[in-house]
């Protein structure tokens, strides 16, 4: 082997130099670059070589979206676990157990916040909490966040990335689709805007209920939209589906999302179009 080789590992595009510990570094999804861990925040978790938007955390995203200290947390009431008593390979509540070690009680946020100035309430699913599920605490954040918005009488953000229905909670998970529908109605009849942005994935039961009800609909590019997975409608319907199904820029071109934005233009997108639904609420 030559110098080269030791220095290029074959099939990598980037030089790593030896020694380098190999966790440091993330491999693009989208086109198969190595990203170094470290630069990753700055760029907001975007590819530098070829635009792909990698998942990313919920808190980091918060941050950027949001005001400087602005935001403040709203207090949703715990739900029992594991009312099923539920155990496929591993206990529901051992899987709860080890989706907690990192602090977080379940797979949502819900604050208050301000963009721009205008202030709002955002709901936020946490796709590193058991994939976003949608649990009955999911179901009840999302219930309390568009309380609070009605009572606060400002606007409602929901931020999706989620795999659906929490399968540890059967036929109550799904029961959630009903409630979750039922807050954000009583939201737009009291006149009051919800906005949606749809990263990657947002997918089952959450699509079909109250991520695909805002007045205005963001996604992320590429981030992937849908009900069942492109693989099971494929296996359904016997046919090879057109490229780029259900990802955002597809339900862009179909009419099922009104905007795809990158992620560094989204907190300003986000602040004119506050800037213009406030402004009618004002008028009201």
């Amino acid at each position: 082997m030559n110098w080269l080789t030791d220095l290029v590992k074959p099939g990598l595009k980037t030089t790593v130099k030896r020694g380098v510990s190999a966790d440091i570094w993330e491999k693009c999804p989208g086109c198969g670059e190595l990203l170094y861990e470290a630069d990753l925040p700055q760029s907001l978790y975007v590819c530098g070589a070829c635009g792909h938007h990698l998942r990313w955390g919920i808190d980091a995203r918060l941050a950027h979206l949001l005001d400087a200290k602005s935001m403040k947390a709203v207090e949703v009431p715990e739900i029992a676990d594991d009312p099923l008593g539920f155990r496929d390979r591993k206990k529901y509540k051992d899987r709860l157990k080890d989706a907690r070690k990192g602090g977080v009680r379940d797979a949502f946020r819900v604050v208050r916040g301000a963009v721009e100035g205008h202030p709002l309430v955002v709901v936020a699913l946490d796709f590193d909490f058991m994939a976003g599920s949608m649990s009955r605490a999911v179901g009840q954040a999302v219930v309390v966040a568009a309380q609070t918005a009605l009572a606060d009488k400002v606007p409602l953000l929901c931020i999706t990335a989620s795999g659906g229905a929490r399968m540890q909670e059967g036929t109550l998970s799904l029961m959630q689709m009903a409630r979750t529908t039922a807050a954000i109605v009583a939201l737009k009849e009291a006149g009051l805007p919800y906005l949606t942005l749809l990263c990657d994935p947002t997918t089952g039961g959450v699509t079909a209920s109250f991520a695909m009800q805002g007045d205005v609909h963001m996604a992320e590019p590429g981030a992937l939209i849908g009900f069942a997975g492109p693989r099971v409608i494929e296996q359904t319907i016997r046919q090879t589906l057109p490229e780029g199904f259900q990802r955002a820029e597809y339900l862009l071109e179909h009419g099922m999302v009104d905007m795809v934005v990158p992620r560094k233009e989204q907190r300003d997108v986000l602040g004119r179009l506050l800037a213009v639904v406030v402004s009618g609420i004002n008028r009201r």
